[in-house]
């Protein structure tokens, strides 16, 4: 029989994770700003993540170890390109679960277990759209003593997940090659449609500043819904940035 030759996975280098930070060629479709983002991390058994991912996509790791992430934040502004946003619609609430993967030429990325949110027309156009895990969530914030109170309680759940922490004020840039720089400097995602196709989009903006985050109320229930488990070993807070996202398009491993 002829030899058939199998490509290879090709693992991120730190190039290419600097690489991804540039913003990409061609007009963006959407604007949107990200406000008041805590980012909560814990590592997991990178065998257990891959067995939740489809084919062609690969758990990233940073020192041998995969990482998951709880993140609440505020969506601002939100609208597509040229076009101004809407009061009621346009601003909203979100929180993800979110994972890090690869592709087999070594793109780094964000994988989505799910994403609460509290605009219903937000969820049904991003699962129709960009078939992301969008989940409706009762979601709640308020501001009192410098701190931010949060909660969401996904439709179907009975428990809510709540948060008390202060926004980033003073934040700094990770430095490449560091535990930071490898969880916040993600500038693309990948997701899967119901058939098991793979689409990737990339989106773009200035290098997060972040703070080690003073945090008094962390939930780990968002990740629990999504049987996920793990304990939270990084607690980050990141200051708003302007973001440009570009189209969706199929991924071909």
């Amino acid at each position: 029989m002829p030899r058939v030759d199998v490509p290879k996975m090709i693992t991120p280098t730190l190039a290419d994770r600097q690489r991804m930070q540039k913003r990409p060629s061609g007009p963006s479709v959407m604007k949107q700003q990200w406000a008041n983002l805590l980012f909560l991390h814990g590592r997991m058994k990178a065998e257990d993540l891959q067995k939740r991912l489809p084919k062609g996509l690969w758990i990233d790791t940073f020192e041998n170890d995969a990482w998951v992430g709880i993140v609440p934040f505020f969506m601002n502004r939100i609208r597509p390109c040229y076009l101004p946003p809407v009061p009621g619609i346009s601003w909203f609430l979100e929180l993800n679960v979110r994972t890090y993967v690869h592709d087999d030429a070594g793109n780094p990325g964000v994988w989505f277990f799910s994403l609460d949110c509290n605009q219903a027309l937000a969820v049904s156009l991003a699962q129709q759209f960009f078939h992301l895990p969008y989940e409706h969530a009762r979601m709640q914030s308020s501001q009192q003593d410098g701190l931010i109170d949060y909660t969401c309680q996904r439709d179907g759940e009975n428990s809510v997940a709540h948060y008390r922490y202060a926004a980033c004020r003073e934040g700094k840039e990770a430095t490449a090659g560091t535990l930071e720089h490898f969880l916040l400097e993600r500038y693309r995602l990948f997701s899967a449609n119901e058939a098991g196709h793979i689409f990737t989009g990339d989106v773009h903006h200035a290098p997060y500043r972040f703070q080690q985050a003073r945090c008094e109320l962390m939930s780990p229930l968002p990740a629990l819904w999504d049987e996920l488990e793990f304990p939270i070993e990084s607690v980050l807070s990141a200051e708003t940035v302007n973001v440009e996202v570009f189209p969706l398009r199929r991924h071909h491993c």
